[in-house]
């Protein structure tokens, strides 16, 4: 691999083919889709369907399709919508940037269930594209069934689309981050990277590991969606509704417990972990220091070791630090729940696809023991079930720390 971001004519990268006919790779498409899309259509047409994660996304786009952008994080006037739409409601608010509300504004003109079964469909078409996309990257295993099944098994992807959360389309962005990467295109991978900002709470660490390095042709692109998606913002709700937005979201930073705001012994961050160790001792600004500093170390530390191999030629090196960025940005992002874990799958993927030789036993232990437990579904259901989600950090963690190990003996050969 050549010196980080820059393209050389050395990299070949393997071609994405689709074998049409009656084959195993035919089939398996076929079942995927079939699995995939039969469960949107269950979840539209079920129950619980009101009570989705989808319901707020939906609440939000009907204000600004209804012209009530400027009170779009107004609690009470989401409380008095949210009780004229739903009969079960989702007790959670509407926090999302405001150029996601703009965005789906023309769904939140149909009715509810049509425009979750819409989104849900999208959502699908992400799942059934990302395994086609990452393919070249992830060669192991080798088969295509093995392969496939790793999608099944990783939870967080079937909770986002169910949940009709926009994670598939997270993951998808950081996929096409590191795709366009690895071929050379650094301002069109920091335009992907930028699309990525309705998740800002893990797009800017990981954007903040890019300007420590001083890449200043992917930042250029970063900056370029992230001023269109501001000027969006601006068009949907205004000043005034921008400015109710950063209070809404101080609001939240000081409230950690809150569990409409989303409670954080539910996420698995730096956050969760020290909230969880210190809210009986420390106040909301003491964990927010303490936080803050860490976060800042974690990034710095990446940052450190990728600059130790930067000049390297090596491929596994930059898809393990990769890795290790993903992880690096999900651990010290905040309010983060059970599907947005989603852009883990391609640093899981990178992994495994490096993964140290026998002559490492511990590294092997360390790494692949986390690697089982990310994709061991019951986890997240009982973690969750039981509000102690928050332990999933010290696995991330774990992984951050095996992922930086492999790419510096990848460097040293």
């Amino acid at each position: 691999m050549p010196s980080l971001l820059k393209p050389s004519s050395q990299l070949v990268l393997p071609a994405r083919k689709i074998e049409l006919g009656l084959n195993e790779n035919t089939l398996l498409l076929v079942g995927a889709a079939i699995l995939v899309f039969s469960a949107v259509l269950w979840t539209a047409r079920g129950p619980n369907t009101e009570k989705t994660d989808f319901s707020v996304t939906y609440l939000g786009a009907r204000m600004v399709h209804q012209g009530q952008g400027a009170s779009l994080y107004d609690l009470r006037e989401q409380a008095r919508l949210r009780a004229g739409l739903f009969q079960h409601p989702n007790p959670l608010i509407y926090e999302h940037p405001p150029f996601e509300a703009f965005f789906f504004a023309p769904l939140a003109a149909l009715p509810y269930r049509t425009a979750y079964l819409i989104w849900g469909s999208i959502n699908a078409l992400i799942w059934l594209f990302l395994p086609y996309l990452l393919r070249p990257y992830a060669p192991v295993p080798s088969d295509a069934l093995g392969y496939i099944a790793l999608w099944f098994l990783f939870a967080p992807l079937g909770v986002a689309l169910y949940q009709g959360q926009s994670s598939l389309a997270l993951l998808l962005f950081y996929s096409m981050t590191f795709d366009s990467l690895k071929r050379g295109r650094n301002f069109l991978g920091g335009v992907y990277l930028g699309l990525g900002l309705f998740k800002f709470q893990f797009i800017v660490p990981f954007a903040l590991i890019f300007l420590l390095l001083k890449k200043w042709r992917f930042l250029a692109g970063f900056l370029l969606s992230a001023v269109t998606l501001g000027a969006i913002s601006l068009i949907a709700i205004g000043w005034q509704g921008v400015l109710a937005y950063v209070r809404l979201l101080l609001n939240i930073g000081s409230h950690p417990g809150n569990v409409s705001f989303g409670s954080a012994l539910d996420m698995p961050t730096l956050e969760g972990f020290v909230y969880a160790i210190l809210r009986h001792i420390a106040g909301s600004k003491t964990i927010g220091i303490v936080v803050a500093t860490l976060s800042l170390v974690l990034i710095v530390y990446t940052v450190w070791r990728w600059r130790k191999r930067d000049d390297e030629r090596l491929e596994s090196s930059f898809d393990l630090m990769f890795a290790a960025a993903v992880a690096v940005s999900l651990m010290t992002g905040v309010h983060m729940f059970t599907h947005d874990f989603s852009p883990l799958m391609l640093a899981l993927l990178l992994a495994i696809a490096h993964f140290p030789g026998r002559t490492n036993p511990g590294l092997r232990l360390a790494l692949g023991t986390t690697m089982v437990l990310f994709w061991l579904p019951p986890l997240y259901f009982v973690l969750v079930a039981w509000h102690w989600l928050y332990v999933m950090f010290p696995l991330l963690l774990v992984f951050w720390i095996a992922t930086l190990k492999q790419s510096e003996r990848a460097k040293n050969g």
